[in-house]
Protein backbone atom coordinates (compact mmCIF):
# COMPACT_ATOMS: atom_id res chain seq x y z
CA UNK A 1 0.00 0.00 0.00
CA UNK A 2 1.01 3.51 -0.90
CA UNK A 3 0.97 4.59 2.97
CA UNK A 4 2.96 1.29 3.84
CA UNK A 5 5.88 2.51 1.69
CA UNK A 6 5.52 6.34 2.27
CA UNK A 7 6.05 5.24 6.05
CA UNK A 8 9.39 3.58 5.89
CA UNK A 9 10.53 6.55 3.29
CA UNK A 10 9.86 8.42 6.16
CA UNK A 11 11.48 6.55 8.85
CA UNK A 12 14.42 5.79 6.40
CA UNK A 13 15.28 9.78 6.59
CA UNK A 14 17.50 10.90 8.97
CA UNK A 15 19.75 13.29 8.95
CA UNK A 16 23.53 10.98 8.52
CA UNK A 17 26.39 13.39 8.98
CA UNK A 18 28.93 10.64 7.41
CA UNK A 19 28.62 9.17 4.01
CA UNK A 20 30.63 6.62 2.45
CA UNK A 21 33.56 7.73 0.63
CA UNK A 22 33.47 4.68 -1.98
CA UNK A 23 29.76 4.90 -2.97
CA UNK A 24 28.80 7.54 -5.57
CA UNK A 25 25.58 9.05 -5.88
CA UNK A 26 24.54 9.12 -9.55
CA UNK A 27 23.38 13.05 -10.86
CA UNK A 28 19.88 11.46 -11.91
CA UNK A 29 18.98 10.82 -8.43
CA UNK A 30 19.45 14.70 -7.43
CA UNK A 31 18.23 15.95 -10.70
CA UNK A 32 15.31 14.13 -9.84
CA UNK A 33 14.98 15.22 -6.49
CA UNK A 34 15.30 18.42 -7.46
CA UNK A 35 12.31 17.77 -10.13
CA UNK A 36 10.18 16.40 -7.45
CA UNK A 37 11.15 19.64 -5.08
CA UNK A 38 9.79 22.09 -7.67
CA UNK A 39 6.51 19.89 -7.53
CA UNK A 40 6.75 21.04 -3.38
CA UNK A 41 3.81 23.89 -2.15
CA UNK A 42 4.69 27.19 -2.43
CA UNK A 43 2.43 30.27 -1.39
CA UNK A 44 0.76 31.29 -4.39
CA UNK A 45 2.45 29.19 -6.41
CA UNK A 46 5.03 31.86 -6.59
CA UNK A 47 7.98 29.81 -6.61
CA UNK A 48 10.52 32.46 -5.27
CA UNK A 49 13.33 30.20 -4.88
CA UNK A 50 16.29 28.57 -6.40
CA UNK A 51 18.18 26.01 -6.44
CA UNK A 52 22.37 25.57 -6.66
CA UNK A 53 23.23 22.39 -7.19
CA UNK A 54 26.90 21.82 -5.78
CA UNK A 55 28.51 18.72 -7.84
CA UNK A 56 31.88 19.39 -9.01
CA UNK A 57 35.15 17.85 -6.38
CA UNK A 58 36.28 21.59 -6.70
CA UNK A 59 33.27 23.12 -5.52
CA UNK A 60 32.76 20.32 -2.86
CA UNK A 61 36.12 21.18 -1.33
CA UNK A 62 35.25 25.42 -1.22
CA UNK A 63 32.11 24.61 0.19
CA UNK A 64 33.54 22.43 3.24
CA UNK A 65 35.15 24.89 5.22
CA UNK A 66 32.27 27.35 5.17
CA UNK A 67 30.24 24.63 6.16
CA UNK A 68 32.49 24.77 8.94
CA UNK A 69 34.45 21.70 8.24
CA UNK A 70 31.82 18.83 9.61
CA UNK A 71 31.97 15.80 8.08
CA UNK A 72 28.05 15.87 6.81
CA UNK A 73 30.18 18.10 4.27
CA UNK A 74 33.45 16.67 4.11
CA UNK A 75 31.99 13.12 2.99
CA UNK A 76 29.11 14.38 0.47
CA UNK A 77 29.07 13.82 -2.23
CA UNK A 78 26.49 16.51 -3.75
CA UNK A 79 25.21 19.43 -2.18
CA UNK A 80 21.69 21.75 -2.62
CA UNK A 81 21.96 25.20 -1.65
CA UNK A 82 17.52 25.62 -1.16
CA UNK A 83 17.74 29.80 -1.56
CA UNK A 84 14.58 31.93 -1.40
CA UNK A 85 13.78 34.58 -4.15
CA UNK A 86 11.83 37.32 -2.57
CA UNK A 87 13.48 39.59 -5.31
CA UNK A 88 11.71 37.80 -8.08
CA UNK A 89 8.50 38.81 -6.97
CA UNK A 90 7.64 40.94 -9.88
CA UNK A 91 8.42 37.87 -12.80
CA UNK A 92 7.05 35.05 -10.62
CA UNK A 93 3.52 37.00 -10.72
CA UNK A 94 3.91 38.02 -14.62
CA UNK A 95 4.94 34.34 -15.25
CA UNK A 96 1.43 32.69 -13.19
CA UNK A 97 -0.39 36.02 -14.92
CA UNK A 98 0.61 35.01 -18.40
CA UNK A 99 0.13 30.89 -17.90
CA UNK A 100 -3.51 31.94 -16.57
CA UNK A 101 -4.01 34.01 -19.44
CA UNK A 102 -2.23 31.73 -22.06
CA UNK A 103 -4.99 29.75 -20.94
CA UNK A 104 -7.97 31.23 -21.55
CA UNK A 105 -10.38 30.61 -24.77
CA UNK A 106 -12.76 34.08 -25.51
CA UNK A 107 -14.25 35.29 -22.41
CA UNK A 108 -12.12 34.59 -19.15
CA UNK A 109 -14.78 33.10 -16.36
CA UNK A 110 -15.26 34.37 -13.03
CA UNK A 111 -12.59 32.04 -11.71
CA UNK A 112 -10.05 33.04 -14.36
CA UNK A 113 -10.58 36.52 -13.71
CA UNK A 114 -10.12 36.71 -10.09
CA UNK A 115 -6.70 34.64 -10.73
CA UNK A 116 -5.47 37.65 -13.41
CA UNK A 117 -6.40 39.79 -10.67
CA UNK A 118 -4.69 38.43 -8.07
CA UNK A 119 -1.68 38.28 -9.99
CA UNK A 120 -1.88 41.60 -11.50
CA UNK A 121 -2.98 43.73 -8.27
CA UNK A 122 -2.93 41.84 -5.32
CA UNK A 123 0.28 40.49 -5.32
CA UNK A 124 2.28 43.62 -5.88
CA UNK A 125 0.20 44.83 -2.45
CA UNK A 126 1.45 42.22 -1.03
CA UNK A 127 5.25 42.14 -2.21
CA UNK A 128 5.96 45.93 -3.17
CA UNK A 129 8.31 47.96 -0.30
CA UNK A 130 9.48 50.98 -1.09
CA UNK A 131 13.05 52.41 0.83
CA UNK A 132 11.11 53.99 3.59
CA UNK A 133 8.63 51.46 5.14
CA UNK A 134 5.48 53.22 4.37
CA UNK A 135 3.69 50.46 2.16
CA UNK A 136 4.63 48.23 5.32
CA UNK A 137 2.98 50.52 7.62
CA UNK A 138 0.00 51.40 5.18
CA UNK A 139 -0.52 47.48 5.01
CA UNK A 140 -0.59 47.01 8.77
CA UNK A 141 -2.89 49.50 9.24
CA UNK A 142 -5.59 48.27 6.32
CA UNK A 143 -5.01 45.22 7.92
CA UNK A 144 -6.08 45.93 11.40
CA UNK A 145 -9.09 48.02 10.18
CA UNK A 146 -10.53 44.94 8.02
CA UNK A 147 -10.16 42.90 10.63
CA UNK A 148 -11.58 44.82 13.34
CA UNK A 149 -15.17 43.16 12.21
CA UNK A 150 -14.74 39.99 10.42
CA UNK A 151 -11.49 37.81 9.62
CA UNK A 152 -9.13 39.38 7.21
CA UNK A 153 -5.23 38.45 6.13
CA UNK A 154 -2.81 40.26 8.27
CA UNK A 155 -0.49 42.10 5.45
CA UNK A 156 2.93 42.59 6.89
CA UNK A 157 6.18 44.06 6.43
CA UNK A 158 9.43 42.64 4.65
CA UNK A 159 10.25 40.12 7.64
CA UNK A 160 6.68 38.71 7.01
CA UNK A 161 7.42 38.48 3.45
CA UNK A 162 10.70 36.43 4.68
CA UNK A 163 9.17 34.24 6.48
CA UNK A 164 6.61 33.56 4.00
CA UNK A 165 9.06 32.67 1.11
CA UNK A 166 11.47 31.02 3.83
CA UNK A 167 8.21 28.70 4.45
CA UNK A 168 8.06 27.54 0.60
CA UNK A 169 11.52 26.75 0.47
CA UNK A 170 11.55 24.86 3.29
CA UNK A 171 8.98 22.76 1.85
CA UNK A 172 11.00 22.34 -0.92
CA UNK A 173 14.22 21.11 0.53
CA UNK A 174 11.98 18.43 2.94
CA UNK A 175 10.49 17.29 -0.43
CA UNK A 176 13.84 17.12 -1.78
CA UNK A 177 14.97 14.88 1.70
CA UNK A 178 12.32 12.61 1.09
CA UNK A 179 12.94 11.78 -2.53
CA UNK A 180 16.40 11.42 -1.44
CA UNK A 181 15.43 8.49 1.16
CA UNK A 182 13.09 7.17 -1.82
CA UNK A 183 16.11 6.71 -3.86
CA UNK A 184 17.88 4.51 -0.94
CA UNK A 185 20.42 7.02 0.03
CA UNK A 186 20.56 9.86 2.46
CA UNK A 187 20.72 13.43 3.30
CA UNK A 188 21.54 16.18 6.44
CA UNK A 189 20.17 19.73 5.88
CA UNK A 190 22.78 21.73 7.38
CA UNK A 191 22.32 25.10 8.97
CA UNK A 192 25.96 25.62 10.59
CA UNK A 193 27.93 27.51 7.19
CA UNK A 194 29.07 30.86 6.94
CA UNK A 195 26.10 32.59 5.12
CA UNK A 196 28.35 35.52 4.11
CA UNK A 197 31.20 33.52 2.58
CA UNK A 198 28.32 31.04 0.83
CA UNK A 199 26.67 33.71 -0.72
CA UNK A 200 29.85 34.94 -2.26
CA UNK A 201 30.89 32.22 -3.94
CA UNK A 202 27.92 31.55 -5.30
CA UNK A 203 27.26 35.07 -6.25
CA UNK A 204 24.21 35.20 -5.07
CA UNK A 205 22.59 38.66 -5.99
CA UNK A 206 21.66 41.01 -3.09
CA UNK A 207 17.73 39.76 -2.50
CA UNK A 208 18.55 36.06 -2.09
CA UNK A 209 18.71 34.34 1.10
CA UNK A 210 20.36 31.08 1.98
CA UNK A 211 17.82 28.58 3.62
CA UNK A 212 19.49 25.58 3.99
CA UNK A 213 22.10 23.82 2.76
CA UNK A 214 21.17 20.12 2.53
CA UNK A 215 24.34 16.96 2.18
CA UNK A 216 23.77 14.34 -0.07
CA UNK A 217 25.47 10.39 -0.09
CA UNK A 218 25.03 6.89 0.99
CA UNK A 219 24.60 7.15 4.82
CA UNK A 220 27.11 5.04 6.88
CA UNK A 221 26.16 3.97 10.79
CA UNK A 222 28.40 6.26 12.45
CA UNK A 223 26.68 9.08 10.38
CA UNK A 224 23.65 8.35 13.27
CA UNK A 225 23.89 9.65 16.01
CA UNK A 226 22.03 7.61 18.31
CA UNK A 227 18.33 6.41 17.84
CA UNK A 228 15.78 9.10 16.81
CA UNK A 229 13.69 10.69 19.55
CA UNK A 230 10.96 12.79 19.26
CA UNK A 231 8.72 14.89 22.26
CA UNK A 232 5.57 12.69 22.58
CA UNK A 233 2.45 13.20 20.65
CA UNK A 234 0.81 14.10 23.27
CA UNK A 235 2.64 16.82 24.02
CA UNK A 236 2.74 18.49 20.77
CA UNK A 237 -0.95 17.54 19.72
CA UNK A 238 -3.62 19.44 20.85
CA UNK A 239 -7.39 18.14 19.55
CA UNK A 240 -9.43 20.75 19.13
Amino acid sequence: MLQEEFQKIVDSRRSNRAFDPHIEVADLIIERGIKRAILAPNSSNMQLWEFQWIQSEEMLQKMTPLCLGQSAAKTAKHMVVFITRKDKWRSRAKWNYNKIAESVEGEPGKLQKGALTYYKKLIPIVYFNDPFGITSVLRKSVSFLLGVRKPFYRLGGKAEQRIVVHKSCALAAQTFMLSIAAEGFHSCPMEGFDKKRVRKILNLPRGAEINMIVSVGKGTEKGIWGPRHRVPYEDVVTKK
